[in-house]
């Protein structure tokens, strides 16, 4: 395994990059170039190994650049959601001590009005911002053929949100390791023995690269020598023809994706030849079976694969022609490990169908496993010993196939996007209308969920179609729009246990309980 740098070495004329359908193609001697020009600016601005630099940037050509920038002076990379709202913002850049912040000029508005804090290195990217040094000309004083004294690599910290409604940073331990050191290098390993990818596969890339799988996919197939077209954003058709039109090889997808390109008409699809495609892989949310059917069919059972795993870790693994004779599963642990079900006084559960709490083995090193950033009390939730959680309920299967029933944090997945119903909740009990609320995420034929809040409203106020408008423009003023709720119910009471816990599981069964999968 290697870095573009060393792969540059080599064959500077290969291709790393096709943006779109061939706006920009970036050799990789064109990244190794710019990647190691920003980081010598990153170097001499002050930034020293185990800094973060926080991304507010779309899917853009310039954001390999900064990544690999980062790769080479071991530093963190920490892509921000741009979908997120100031104060949201406003929290990654300071709780992830972000000493360099580059944003696209699209995003100035709520880039501009971020505290200063540490992030005193601030670059812009396609136009002015205010406070911002243009890419440019921030690295207009670093000669072309500038060196990068001990290039070290760096590391990914993302931001995954928890129950408790406030971003955390998934951040492991930053080694002091020479650039392209073998340990580095394990997750592109990882792409080659269990997907069977190589340097000569053609990747699509068709959705948001702050996304965990698609920046890990993409750079991982960097260090193979691999080509990765890259799309602005996700279109159906236009997913159809870059995989025509680019000989594309694999890809990733989420189930509405999925769903978007069964929405097409048959004719349509039937346009463009995807016999080249030899691996499409979906995770990130479950896939109703009839879309994965309907893919199977289309794509072939050799080339749908799924998984499951999480920014923290963890995995399990099944094809497509598994799948058919374990419906619904998500198949086995992908390195050949074990999956451990425990129950709620954490003991193993052996009996097969039986479900409880999913685990995986951490690194037998404590040093290599992760950290939540600045919450070390959530960090020891998710531990049980040498094993940690994703926050799933789920059995094992007689073949130790692996079948997910619930998630322990209620977590929505709509169009394969984390939405945490907490932070929510938290939001809407702040409004002098509400007097107690619930947020789950109901069926969407389009989305897989979608949210809805179901709200209890203070004494002597009126509900109906009025109110849900007020409060679903009150969630959108101050959180993410994605987040808001699309609908909102209106109840006297909510169910609870003699506790007090709320009972989400049976108030989702009100509104999956006739939901056909």
């Amino acid at each position: 395994m290697a870095t573009p740098a060393m792969i540059a070495a080599q064959e500077p004329g290969r291709l790393a990059i096709v943006f779109e359908d061939g706006e920009l193609r970036e050799t990789y001697g064109e990244l190794e170039a710019r990647s190691r020009r920003i980081a010598v600016a990153l170097r001499r601005a002050g930034l020293q190994h185990g800094d973060n630099v926080a991304v507010l940037v779309p899917n853009h050509p310039c954001f390999f650049d900064i990544f690999w920038a980062c790769h080479r002076a071991g530093l963190y990379f920490t892509p921000v959601n741009w979908h997120l709202q100031q104060s949201e913002l406003d929290y990654i850049i300071e709780n992830s001590d972000a000493s360099a912040f580059f944003a696209a000029h699209e995003f100035g508005e709520v880039a501009s009005r971020v505290p200063l804090g540490r992030a005193l290195t601030r670059v812009s990217l396609g136009g002015a911002i205010d406070g911002f040094a243009p890419l440019e000309q921030w690295i207009e004083n670093v000669p072309e053929d500038a060196k990068l004294e001990e290039e070290l690599e760096g590391a990914v910290m993302l931001y995954s949100s928890g129950t408790t409604g406030r971003p955390k940073g998934v951040r492991r331990p930053l080694l002091r390791l020479p650039a392209g050191d073998p340990i580095a290098a394990l997750g592109s390993s990882a792409l080659v023995g269990m997907f069977g990818m190589s340097s000569e596969t053609i990747y699509l890339s068709p959705a948001p690269l702050y996304h965990a799988a698609p920046l890990t996919f993409a750079a991982g197939l960097m260090r193979l020598g691999a080509c990765v077209v890259i799309m602005r954003r996700f279109d159906p058709e236009r997913a159809l023809h870059l995989i025509q039109a680019q000989g594309v090889t694999a890809s990733q997808w989420v189930p509405t994706h999925f769903k978007r390109l069964l929405m097409l008409p048959a004719e349509v699809r039937a346009r463009y030849d995807v016999s080249r495609l030899e691996l499409a892989v979906h995770a990130a949310a479950p896939c109703p079976l009839a879309v994965k059917r309907d893919m199977i069919e289309w794509w072939g059972r050799d080339v749908i694969v799924e998984y499951y795993a999480g920014t923290e870790g963890g995995g399990t693994l099944i094809r497509g022609s598994e799948w058919l004779d374990h419906v619904g599963s998500v198949g086995r642990h992908w390195t050949g490990g074990r999956i451990h079900i425990l129950d709620e006084r954490g003991e193993e559960i052996t009996q097969a169908g039986r479900e409880g709490a999913v685990y995986f083995e951490a690194p037998a090193n404590p040093e290599q496993r992760f950290r939540y950033y600045k919450d070390p009390e959530k960090t020891a939730g998710s531990y049980r010993g040498a094993l940690f959680t994703l926050g799933d309920i789920g059995y094992l299967d007689a073949g130790g196939y692996l079948y997910l029933t619930d998630r322990q944090s209620n977590m929505i997945i709509s169009g394969g996007v984390n939405i945490y119903p907490q932070e929510i909740e938290n939001q809407l009990l702040t409004h002098s209308h509400v007097a107690d609320c619930a947020v789950i995420g109901v069926p969407n034929d389009d989305m897989g969920e979608e949210v809805k809040a179901v709200v209890v409203p203070r004494a002597g106020v009126v509900a109906g179609r009025e109110l849900e408008r007020l409060l679903i423009a009150y969630c959108r003023e101050h959180i993410a729009h994605y987040k808001a709720p699309r609908s909102v119910d209106f109840v006297s009471e909510l169910p609870r246990t003699e506790t007090g816990k709320m009972a989400k599981r049976l108030l989702r069964d009100r509104y999956w309980s006739s939901v056909e999968t």
